[in-house]
Formats: C-alpha cells, sequence, structure tokens
C-alpha cells in the first residue's frame, strides 16, 4: 500500500482521496515554474494542491487560486492548503476550468495537465478524469490561459515529449510565444519524456535546455 502522504521540507502533502498521487512531474512543475514577479497566480488541475504549495513556499508575495474539478481531490486540497503555513495565500475552487470565472487576471498561469490524448482508459472514472484530456485538453487550456493572463503573463505547463507538435501548434493559434523549452530525461541514451513549456502572449528569444 502506497504511503498516505508525501513530507516536503516544510509542508504535508496528503494525497489518498485522489486519482492521481505526489509525483515527478509535478514536483518539477512546481520547481521550475517563473514565480518572478507573479503577484497572482492560477493552477489549473490543481489535485493534491502539491503546485500552487511549492509556488507559495518560494514566491512570499503571491496569491493563488487553485483549479480542481474532482470534489475529493479538492476537498483534500483544500485540507492541505490549510495545515500548511500559507493558508491565507491559496484558495481552492472546486469546478471546471472551462467555466471558472475569476474577478482577476494572472502573471502565471501553471498546470501539469491530463496527459493522455488517446490512450485506453482504465474503468476508473475519476482516474480517467485526472489522466485523459476529455475534461482539460490542450486547446482548452491554452485558450482559456490566453484570455487569463495579464498582457506580461506567462503559462508553465509540464507535457508528454509525444505532445509537443499538438501543443506548438495550439500555442501559436492562440497568439503564444515559446520562451522556453527544456527537455526532461529520465534516463541517459533514452529518449525525452516530458516537456516544461514556457508561453508568453509577448514576444522573446527561445532557450531550451
Amino acid at each position: 500500500m502506497s504511503n498516505p502522504s508525501f513530507r516536503f521540507k516544510q509542508f504535508t502533502v496528503w494525497h489518498d482521496r485522489c486519482a492521481m498521487k505526489v509525483g515527478t512531474d509535478g514536483v518539477l512543475l512546481g520547481a521550475w515554474c517563473d514565480v518572478r514577479d507573479a503577484a497572482r497566480v492560477l493552477d489549473v488541475g490543481a489535485g493534491t494542491g502539491l503546485v500552487s504549495l511549492q509556488i507559495a513556499q518560494r514566491s512570499p508575495q503571491a496569491l493563488i487560486a487553485s483549479v480542481e474539478i474532482d470534489t475529493d481531490a479538492a476537498d483534500q486540497a483544500e485540507e492541505n492548503v490549510r495545515r500548511s503555513p500559507w493558508a491565507g495565500r491559496i484558495t481552492v475552487f472546486c469546478c471546471d476550468f472551462a467555466t471558472f470565472m475569476p474577478d482577476t487576471t494572472f502573471d502565471l498561469i501553471v498546470s501539469n495537465p491530463p496527459y493522455f490524448m488517446d490512450n485506453l482508459k482504465c474503468p476508473d472514472g475519476r482516474r480517467n478524469t485526472a489522466r485523459h484530456t476529455d475534461t482539460l485538453d490542450y486547446g482548452l487550456l491554452l485558450r482559456r490561459a490566453s484570455s487569463l493572463l495579464t498582457a506580461c503573463g506567462h503559462l508553465d505547463i509540464i507535457i508528454p515529449a509525444e505532445a509537443e507538435q499538438v501543443v506548438r501548434r495550439l500555442a501559436g493559434s492562440y497568439k503564444f510565444h515559446l520562451r522556453r523549452l527544456t527537455r526532461i530525461y529520465t534516463k541517459p541514451g533514452k529518449p525525452c519524456r516530458r516537456l516544461h513549456f514556457y508561453l508568453s502572449l509577448t514576444e522573446k528569444h527561445i532557450v531550451e535546455h
């Protein structure tokens, strides 16, 4: 049986009621996303609240909205936030990102979105929601992010390598510019498995790692 919680230096994330547990992708995104000058942050598909908590730890000035469609996950994210040192700066919303209507724009939007586009599904409906793009596809994420970002804001996402061309095409459709691309290799000599995209609505030279 897996451990029901994951301990970080300054906080603990409980994930026993979440379809998707704490994993490498979320930890990487929370550590790598650019939080400089990010006063207002939106975490899309927040799951356990892990990325929101990492951002709160890294950015003392940030106010964070965490959107999660699954009720159990949203409840657990709210509990994780409440037990953390940053409960006053993170608000969890249990809702569909497609209909989320905030009263502000954001300097930073982050997402570790569902990553399976065409794969066979498992019998667990909640796990399918967390893993498959039916309820949060890349087009929806990019379209809504383009309207919710400030003029100088940016979108940071982590995706499977096989989705690179899809995301590049959609990003161009919604006037995003690729500012930074990090390729993640899990083993030496093996193909790239994950990509970290830093996208903004302002054009600058790309930096690739």
